[in-house]
């Protein structure tokens, strides 16, 4: 029988990652009605991960939590036995802004620090953190302050939810965060290697993508440089410029400074998590995607990650996308054997969008067509044959 594992990342602001495999699904058993195809939802740490845990058996945990600028949302993490797998996405990310409008220099990432309290309050001793789309840049001040951290002015006072009140930051007490995570492992699913300040920082290249202007880039590189010195000078390392700690707005490096984080490559955690080495057995043809095939693809996202472990398998990949910018050479030297656009079959963006799934139907048609024996339908049985 052929054997085909579909693990596709969302095409954003269009389809989930579940429904992206379902629509190729669809369109491999329309050619191959008794292949055995396995849909297999992949993320890479950003939004979508929770989403990609429950699709492997994890169970989700409803929290009501602090969304960006300070009104409640409702979001969840997933858990299974003692672990939990939260994404800052879905409760402080870009996502989350009412009526989204960025607050450049007030947005927040205390609701994710409340997720991952209620969690650990519930008894989950090893949080996986996915830490890509956060809708602020303060330094991971709010999260750790959702779980005991306190942040005090010179005369004592709380300092101010976002980037610019770290300006205000005098001292640290960490007491009772160091209590409430003493026994807990925190991982955190990150795919990019900005330090926390300067040109390559969380505020020059991030903050614009988050509403910051030239003006407000400055003052935020400011304020996370006098966290960062804050924060050496509690914990008495210095963690600013280690791979990873711009990301999300700078919560990579309150994760690695103050959580004594682990980071690691998002996709490679997810795949961990969803046990795809063991969904590789046996496979003919793995199908991957997200919604832009591009550069940045292929530097820690999602396809990128499934292509390497097929590959490492001997199991050939195929892409599908959105809109693809890579040349075919780019493309089989990452390890795909071919990649298929929903542009290049309907050049009308707007209906790439309202009609992705049946567009994605069709390409799972041609995949299934040109790539996949046709064998896996069985020949009539012989005369008199009876099925029991």
């Amino acid at each position: 029988m052929t054997r085909v594992l579909i693990a596709p990342d969302k095409f954003k602001g269009s389809m989930t990652a579940a429904q992206v495999g379902a629509a190729v699904a669809a369109g491999i058993r329309q050619v191959l009605p008794h292949a055995s195809v396995t849909v297999v939802p992949v993320a890479d740490g950003g939004d979508g991960t929770v989403a990609a845990a429950l699709a492997a058996g994890f169970e989700a945990v409803p929290v009501v939590a602090t969304g960006p600028t300070g009104e409640p949302v409702d979001t969840a993490y997933a858990r299974r036995d003692d672990l939990a797998v939260v994404e800052l996405a879905d409760v402080s990310g870009l996502l989350r802004l009412p009526g989204g409008e960025f607050a450049p220099m007030s947005a927040t990432s205390r609701g994710t620090g409340e997720v991952i309290a209620a969690a650990v309050d519930a008894g989950c001793r090893w949080v996986v953190l996915g830490i890509g789309g956060s809708a602020g840049t303060d330094g991971g001040a709010g999260l750790v302050r959702a779980l005991g951290a306190r942040l005090l002015d010179a005369d004592g006072l709380e300092i101010g939810d976002g980037g610019a009140a770290l300006a205000e930051l005098a001292t640290i007490d960490l007491t009772a965060l160091r209590r409430r995570l003493a026994e807990v492992e925190i991982t955190v699913a990150c795919d990019v290697d900005n330090p926390l300040t300067g040109p390559r920082g969380a505020a020059t290249v991030y903050g614009p993508q988050k509403g910051a202007d030239a003006a407000q880039v400055s003052i935020l590189d400011t304020a996370l440089t006098h966290w960062a010195d804050t924060v050496a000078a509690t914990t008495g390392a210095d963690r600013r410029d280690t791979a990873g700690a711009g990301a999300a707005g700078g919560v990579g490096f309150a994760a690695l400074a103050i959580l004594d984080a682990t980071l690691v490559p998002g996709i490679e955690l997810i795949l961990n998590l969803a046990d795809f080495a063991n969904h590789l057995s046996n496979t003919d043809l793995v199908i991957t995607g997200e919604g832009t095939l591009d550069e940045q693809t292929l530097h820690g996202k999602a396809p990128a990650g499934v292509a390497t472990a097929a590959q490492a398998a001997a199991i050939p990949v195929i892409a599908v996308c959105g809109q693809n910018t890579l040349a075919q050479p780019r493309l089989h030297a990452a390890g795909f054997t071919a990649a298929y656009s929903l542009s290049s079959i309907e050049p009308d963006i707007t209906r790439c969008f309202t009609e992705g799934k049946t567009l994605l139907k069709h390409l799972g048609t041609h995949i299934a067509t040109h790539h996949l024996p046709q064998t896996a339908i069985p020949p009539p049985p012989p005369p008199n044959h009876q099925t029991p």
